[in-house]
């Protein structure tokens, strides 16, 4: 436990990608089975314990120090493993009784506790591990490591162990498990590359950069395709036979969680072998609704015939990775389209359909068709549109986001001028700014104008702009409800912020009757006085017709 809890304080410190690859690899090559295994299932996000939460680890320090103390310590730390790592009190003698756990030891015994037993195990852990090793061991278990290590880094060390591409490391994960003995044997040259024998494997997926339109310039438009880009959840519809000859069919979302029992009345229609990329819609009356009512069916706990007629799940398919037996990801897109075109039609169900290839010439074309998507094709579906894509005629389908394959273009967000109304201290690093702000818009009320909220926003801002809201905040507070300040909002005196977002919703939840999705702090206007900001009324006409 000590080795792997010194690898992650030097990932956490280390800024540079390299350096955090070489601490990987050589940790790896010089650390056994299975602890080695282990810690990289905790570095790629493949441990889970269901005993271990949060809330057990703050019961088990509020026994230790006092609450009050405890709570004003996470607060300016921001940290919950970390506050707790450095407040656990702990008498040396105690520490040098016990000899400190390994890795797979934690691992394997918090997988065989029960409920019970867990929190006195725990604490036994905690009372034996230094400061850093306490810090590691509340990470793993909670699963929050934010060392700044994505699993493709860390699968991209272990292919460094042997000298292989990570890619194909990438392509034997799925089905792979902890401790990943079979996959250490291989890179090293000690054993076969390991099998995947599930009838229907997830596939790592491939993904996009973003791009804007003053890039556009140095790409030639005759080597892309164009499909528009749904605001919908990225999906891998897979199916297959077992060696019983029983047909099987998966749906995982894009990191490979299998969502298959959320959505069976789409794994039904899978009747195919072989994995399609797609998006996971809802389509209702043959129009493609918004994310916000796909959100109304995403991870709800029963499932009714109600709930599955009203919000009935749709495949918008746009790739065809594998098919009868045979691996299509190394052909190119111009070679792979054909196929999905194909199955598409064989299939005929109406709960899958093809993404549509989006007609241009050229780039002011496609900027063209990007600001209308209704009249360049989209139609009804134009509301679930929430830009392009952009994808190489000739590109191979590649694990991870390889710089130049694939591009997404997203519409502009839209934005509003509101008004500040309250404000709340941050979390960390902030909680010595108010930097949490609760905003709003012009509405007709009994008594004339007043502000309603429609939004939240903690980001979008800069450092030094931070520091000019929270100067502001202290200056003009005019009540206080516990930790949330209100800030002066009147007419003529009050802060207006340019909130951007990608969309709205109508809600029963807000005052306003509207709900924003992904607002930021664009711009502070300092320039404009709150009596000319916006009103209610310009959000309600950029909310989609209710279908």
């Amino acid at each position: 436990m000590n080795r792997f809890a010194a690898l992650i304080d030097r990932l956490a410190y280390e800024p540079s990608r390299n350096a955090k690859l070489r601490q990987m690899t050589e940790y790896f090559r010089t650390t056994p089975d299975p602890d080695r295994g282990y810690a990289l299932a905790a570095l790629t996000g493949a441990l889970s314990f269901t005993h271990v939460k949060p809330a057990l680890i703050r019961t088990l320090i509020s026994d230790r120090v006092d609450p009050e103390l405890f709570a004003m310590s996470y607060d300016y730390v921001g940290d919950l493993s970390e506050t707790v790592a450095l407040m656990w009190p702990i008498l040396p003698e105690q520490r040098e009784a016990v000899e400190a756990p390994s890795l797979s030891e934690v691992v394997t015994t918090l997988a065989s506790l029960g409920k019970s037993q867990a929190p006195a195990q725990l604490t036994r852990w905690l009372d034996t591990l230094d400061e850093t090793g306490r810090w590691a061991l509340l990470k793993l278990v909670t699963g929050s490591l934010r060392i700044g290590v994505s699993a493709r880094l860390a699968k991209t060390s272990v292919a460094a162990l042997g000298g292989i591409e990570a890619n194909d490391v990438e392509l034997v994960w799925p089905g792979l498990e902890p401790p990943y003995e079979e996959l250490f044997a291989w890179v090293e040259g000690r054993g076969e590359k390991p099998a995947n024998t599930n009838a229907a494997p997830f596939r790592p997926v491939m993904l996009s950069h973003a791009i804007e339109e003053p890039e556009l310039a140095a790409l030639n438009p005759d080597e892309y395709f164009a499909e528009w880009k749904w605001d919908g959840i990225r999906v891998q519809a897979v199916a297959g036979t077992d060696a019983d000859g029983k047909h099987v069919a998966r749906l995982y979302s894009r990191t490979g969680e299998d969502i298959s029992k959320s959505f069976p009345e789409l794994c039904d229609t899978l009747k195919f072998n072989g994995a399609i990329d797609g998006e996971l819609l809802v389509v209702r009356d043959d129009r493609v609704q918004t994310f916000n009512v796909l959100q109304q069916r995403l991870n709800r706990k029963t499932l009714s015939a109600k709930l599955i007629e009203e919000f009935p799940a749709h495949l918008r398919a746009y790739d065809l990775l594998a098919h009868d037996g045979e691996d299509l990801r190394a052909l190119t897109l111009a070679e792979r389209r054909p196929r999905l075109e194909a199955l598409a039609k064989a299939l005929d169900e109406p709960r899958i359909s093809l993404s549509p290839i989006i007609a241009f010439k050229d780039w002011p074309q496609l900027i063209a068709a990007r600001s209308d998507p209704a009249s360049a094709g989209a139609g009804d579906d134009a509301d679930a549109v929430e830009g392009v894509m952009l994808k190489r005629r000739d590109a191979l389908y590649v694990p991870g986001r390889p710089k130049g394959p694939w591009w997404k273009w997203k519409r502009d967000p839209a934005i509003v001028d509101a008004v500040l109304m309250y404000a709340q201290r941050g979390h960390g690093k902030r909680s010595s700014y108010y930097s949490d702000y609760t905003f709003g818009v012009w509405t007709e009320g009994e008594d004339g104008a007043q502000l309603v909220p429609v939004g939240k926003a903690y980001f979008g801002f800069t450092d030094e702009e931070l520091v000019d809201i929270d100067k502001f905040v202290r200056n003009h507070t005019v009540n206080r409800f516990g930790p949330v300040r209100e800030v002066v909002h009147e007419p003529n005196q009050g802060l207006v912020f340019e909130v951007a977002f990608e969309g709205l919703q109508r809600s029963t939840r807000h005052r306003s009757g509207v709900a924003m999705r992904f607002p930021r702090i664009s711009r502070l206007r300092w320039d404009k006085r709150p009596v000319d900001a916006d009103r209610l009324e310009t959000l309600e006409k950029m909310l989609a017709p209710s279908r």
